[in-house]
This record gives structure tokens, sequence and C-alpha cells, in this order.
């Protein structure tokens, strides 16, 4: 086991793929000589060669582009755009073309492609360097949909990302790079280093996409979270003083239903998180599922917590955040709902 953070989980899970597999590859803006604006790829570019790891130009058009291109032809591409916000120039081709290209063909072909993308607010990157498109994408047939929370999930679901023969979208939230963060701004930043999530098995391993990691377990209420908001819910439970399965996502498509069911048809109370726009967002999905499945075991109406329908502000960053506070409220009116 080596301590890590979640930068360097990433960029183990891509040497460790790079290393195994010659038709892995990576590139996209500043990812080769530079190694990211993360350092997500620092050292793959002087390991692995120029035409394995290199920098492309300011096209995430072209970056999507190409990178579908490759995986039809046998490559498995691991493309980075920058920043989640700048993600919309390739919509169009992960849409149309990499999400649909072994169903349009009948199985002839294959999208073996991952994007890797920054995402979500807490670093103050105001309305362009802050946002969680993660809905947009879970809405398209044949994209997979991954979110880590910490640094040992961060580089096994990358791997087994690498290793799907579909497309899959990797979102990581910005926040978690360097730490776990519980929502409380005004605490100092914690590292992962000495966290047992920071503990990441050297070499290759993998988490199972599509499966959820219970967190802890409890009979009070269920909280269903992803990325950042992990930490979150965590914190309130703890400072609450309640017993709450807190079940973290980890893939939102496709997504543990199982696990969603078994719990809140336990518990009877549900509490949803997500950082991204109230409306259309992920937790609109999550409430419907709730409500199919579990609607006469519920004792409360369902809450979410999440992000305000507007751009990320710069000025107003937490009070746009989903931080403690809202969460705290949701959880108390959901446990003395009558």
């Amino acid at each position: 086991m080596m301590q890590m953070s979640m930068i360097e989980a990433i960029r183990d899970a891509m040497d460790v793929k790079m290393s195994q597999d010659p038709s892995v590859l990576t590139f996209g803006e500043d990812v080769g000589y530079f190694g990211g604006v993360f350092r997500c790829t620092a050292g793959l570019q002087e390991k692995h060669g120029l035409h394995r790891c290199f920098d492309t130009p300011i096209s995430e058009g072209g970056i999507v582009g190409i990178a579908i291109g490759m995986a039809a032809n046998g490559l498995r591409p691991v493309a980075e755009i920058q920043f989640a916000d700048y993600i919309y120039p390739g919509y169009d081709q992960i849409a149309s073309e990499a999400a649909r290209l072994r169903y349009r063909s009948n199985g002839d072909f294959i999208c073996p492609l991952t994007i890797r993308t920054p995402v979500g607010g807490g670093i103050f990157g105001g309305p362009t360097h802050s946002q969680s498109p993660e809905a947009l994408f879970t809405h398209i047939a044949g994209l997979k949909t991954i979110i880590p929370s910490n640094p040992y999930d961060a580089k096994g679901l990358l791997i087994s990302a690498i290793e799907s023969d579909d497309p899959v979208l990797f979102l990581e939230p910005k926040r978690l790079y360097n730490g776990p963060f519980d929502g409380d701004h005004e605490t100092p930043s914690v590292s992962w280093k000495g966290h047992d999530l920071g503990e990441v098995p050297d070499g290759h391993y993998t988490v199972e996409l599509g499966k959820a990691r219970m967190i802890s377990e409890g009979s009070d209420l269920t909280l269903i979270a992803y990325g950042t908001m992990v930490w979150v819910a965590e914190a309130v439970a703890k400072n609450l003083g309640i017993r709450a399965d807190i079940i973290d996502l980890r893939s939102l498509v496709p997504l543990d239903l199982d696990a969603i069911e078994t719990s809140v048809k336990k518990t009877g109370r549900c509490v949803i998180l997500h950082e991204a726009t109230r409306t259309s967002g992920f937790g609109a999905e999550l409430m419907a599922q709730v409500q199919e499945r579990c609607f006469y075991h519920l004792e409360a109406p369902i809450r979410r917590v999440t992000g305000w329908d507007t751009p990320y502000p710069h000025a107003q960053e937490w009070a746009y955040f989903p931080g403690q506070k809202r969460v705290t409220h949701a959880v108390r009116e959901v446990l003395e709902a009558a």
C-alpha cells in the first residue's frame, strides 16, 4: 500500500495501464510537457514518450473527435478535458458518435474511450471553472458516468474505465484532489496523507463500475451522495449523532439501484445530495427511482440538497455550495416528519 492523493492515484492508474497495454495513451491541453493543470499526468510523457502522452491544441471538439477515431481503430485513449466547463464543444461527438458506435454498428465497432475532467467548486473557480454537468451525460444511452470520492476508488475506477469496451466519462471532484472536504471552508484543509482511503495498492487493481460503496450503516435514514458531497454527508451524520446509511454511489451510470432500494426500504427516510444545480439534476432521477421502488416503505417525503439554479457565483461560492448547514436542516426535517 502507498499513501496517495487523488491526483497521484489518478496518475498511477494511467501509468499502470500505459505500462501494461501499449494501446493506452493520454492527451489533452497541457497534458504532456506540463503534466496537466492539476498535475494528474506529470511525468507520463517523460516515461512513456511523446506519442503516448502529448499536448493538443485548445479544441475540445478536436480532442474528443480524435479520441473517438483512435478508439474505433483499436486504441484505448484517455482524453483529458481541462475543466468540465469546457466539455460542451465535444458534447455532440460524445452523444452522437462515442455513445452510439457499438449500437449503430451492431457490435462491429466498440469505443473504449475514457474522458477525464475535473468538476465542482470549492476552489473559487467562478462560473466557468466550477460546473458539475454530470446529469447532461447520464441521459445519454451507451455512456458510463463515474465520480470517485477518494484516492482508493479513483485509481480502481479509472483502471476499470480504461479497460471498459464502452465510453466512460470520468468526473474528478477537484476539491477532493488533495484531501477530503466536509463542506466547512473555514477549517484548515485536510490531506489524504494518513487517511485510510489515501492508502492505495501498488500496481493493478479494479473497482467495479456500477457498485456503490456503503460508508456507514444505520436505521435512522439513508443519505445518498457522490463526489464531494459524500464527505459533507458523513460530517453531518457525525455531528448530529445519527445512525445513517450513507451511500457513495461512485457510479451514476450504471447505477447501483439494489443498494439504494435495500437501504431506503430499511430506513424509510431518504436525503439526496449533489453539488450540481437543482432543476433536472441527477438527484431528480434518484428521487424518481426511490419513489417508484420504495414508496410504501417511506415514512417521510424524500428531500434533496443541491446547488442553486444559477451559474456558480465567484463572490458567493459558499452560499451556492450545499454545505453542512443546509444538509443538516434537510436531515432534521426528514427525521422529524411524522
